[in-house]
């Protein structure tokens, strides 16, 4: 069955089957049909969970701890993370979806069109009396309550929350320090110092193989942050780069903007034309997936490449090359107006999870909102990713440290980074609470360029972008609720909108389009696309969630 079949029967049933099974609530939740019915022993939960092909299987000792220590019996449901959530709609379309969805993976507006309609139950009255260790979180972090709050007030999901440090600043450039060392040259601070260094790595052969085969500058398209255009921009405007929830978004006095239609935008493509001009930009940067950048960087023979974006370096040279060891991160350059920025991606990672829909009966309500408690629990969010105690996890040793230098609190067997099957767990598919603390309590090795010391590494080269993230003032939520009503069109004036950036950048920047002739011709070209609208939707979205309660 092709997707685009299954997607047209999906809008073509939902209005009838979702709203067929609403009008069955009343009988659901008397208790006659799922769960015990008894009110003793477990209570049955079909649940919908995703198993990755990383993971032999669900029947492991992970979900068996899970059941004993929630008091429930799993009938799953399951699916494939790969399958851009087909089963999942089927399921929703055709009426007969489970109680629970534990890899549901909702997007915003599809929490407040399904709990609008009575298919996803709120869930903040559950979380109150039956989640002692979610209220506290709440209570905590205020932060994080707000963000799955949509704006009628209603919780309808919750996320897994993965405070990963290195990802709030994955827009970075890796550059090849040994050829700095090599040519004599001081890490770039500017992008007029940038331009020089590139300009030495392709004149001044600093592979000293005789051959002009460097490459100073590249990136890999569709790629987690490997938009090379994505830092350069920063120097000129904000901009979060390609392939984001909001890409080329940014707030300045409260008022919503797109940085590519801006003139410090202009600025920007002049430079990046410059670079490109003097072949210091890889030509293929802009059509090179990771594959074909990695090619370049672990090429046979010497060393070519000195720079690329990319969100860790392991992604374009291979941990196990040595030349891996020679790059660093280029810090965020200043540009000639002193704007010097790093994009910045902190989120709670609010595609929703968990979710209970209307066919739960009060009791599953209930056991359901308990075993959520208890996989935000550490014990519960680490088993999802190691499986239990002592298999792949096991309490620290005394005198380990993690990645801030301090008493680790858990380690890691080294064998569970070499398995490419996982016999327990649940390769992180469920809801759980990773806050930061959490997220780097882990042993680590001290050796920054060991296999084990890989995220200190990556913690110790983010430290140089914290900092040169926006003012929060400026900052477009990446959480941010849609309405119901608006998130269709929302989502293609945004797919033509960004098309329209890319494909006018490259021209840019490859000289086929002149910057000054053609930018009042580029910009006026976005009243074609509706960009007034599409920043309207956007603008009423960021109004509402800076009025939610704090």
């Amino acid at each position: 069955m092709n997707r685009k079949w299954i997607t047209a029967l999906c809008i073509a049933l939902l209005s009838v089957t979702v709203l067929s099974a609403c009008s069955k609530q009343d009988t659901n939740s008397s208790g006659t049909t799922g769960g015990t019915g008894e009110g003793t022993g477990a209570v049955k939960l079909n649940a919908f969970i995703n198993q990755t092909p990383n993971l032999a299987s669900l029947d492991n000792p992970f979900t068996k701890q899970v059941e004993e220590k929630a008091n429930v019996k799993f009938n799953f449901i399951v699916g494939q993370p790969n399958d851009n959530n087909d089963k999942r709609n089927v399921l929703l379309a055709s009426g007969d979806y489970p109680e629970l969805f534990l890899s549901g993976n909702f997007t915003t507006a599809e929490q407040m069109k399904y709990g609008k309609m009575g298919v996803f139950l709120p869930l903040n009255e559950l979380i109150d009396q039956y989640a002692p260790g979610i209220k506290q979180v709440f209570d905590e972090r205020p932060d994080l309550k707000k963000a799955v709050t949509a704006p009628d007030g209603n919780i309808y999901a919750m996320p897994e929350v993965n405070e990963c440090y290195h990802c709030w600043y994955a827009q970075k450039v890796w550059i090849n320090q040994k050829w700095l060392d090599e040519l004599g040259l001081e890490m770039p601070t500017t992008t007029a110092e940038f331009a020089n260094v590139l300009s030495a790595f392709k004149t001044k052969d600093p592979n000293k193989n005789g051959k002009a085969d460097e490459i100073p500058l590249s990136g890999a398209m569709n790629t987690w942050h490997g938009d090379i255009t994505g830092f350069l921009m920063n120097a000129f405007i904000y901009n979060t780069g390609d392939n984001q929830p909001f890409s080329y978004i940014r707030v300045k006095d409260g008022q919503v903007q797109l940085s590519a239609s801006q003139p410090e935008w202009r600025e920007g493509l002049r430079y990046m034309n410059q670079l490109y001009k003097e072949g210091l930009i890889d030509i293929q940067a802009f059509t090179q997936n990771q594959e074909g950048l990695q090619q370049l960087g672990n090429n046979p023979g010497d060393a070519i490449l000195g720079a690329f974006a990319i969100g860790h370096v392991n992604m374009a040279v291979s941990g196990g090359d040595p030349r891996n060891k020679d790059y660093t991160t280029l810090p965020p350059l200043k540009g000639p107006e002193g704007v010097q920025l790093s994009a910045f991606y902190k989120s709670v990672g609010n595609h929703g999870r968990f979710v209970l829909t209307n066919k739960a009966s009060e009791e599953q309500q209930i056991a359901a909102i308990k075993l959520l408690d208890y996989l935000w629990t550490e014990e519960g969010t680490r088993g999802q990713e190691f499986g239990v105690e002592g298999h792949m996890w096991s309490k620290a040793d005394a005198g380990q440290l993690n990645v801030n230098g301090e008493p680790a609190e858990y380690q890691v067997d080294p064998a569970y980074l070499e398995e490419t099957v996982h016999t327990d767990g649940w390769d992180q598919a469920g809801p759980g609470f990773r806050p930061r603390e959490r997220f780097e309590s882990q042993a680590v090795s001290q050796d920054v360029f060991s296999t084990e010391g890989y995220e200190l590494r990556l913690v110790q080269e983010t430290n140089k972008y914290q900092g040169y993230e926006p003012n929060p003032s400026e900052f477009f939520p990446i959480d941010i609720f849609i309405s119901s009503e608006d998130s269709e069109q929302a989502a293609q004036l945004k797919a033509t909108i960004e098309d329209y950036v890319k494909s006018s950048m490259l021209q840019f920047i490859a000289g086929d389009k002149d910057i000054d002739k053609g930018w009042d011709d580029y910009v006026a070209g976005f009243d074609g696309l509706k960009l007034g609208e599409y920043l309207r939707i956007i603008q009423s979205a960021y109004d509402a969630d800076q009025n939610k309660p704090k």
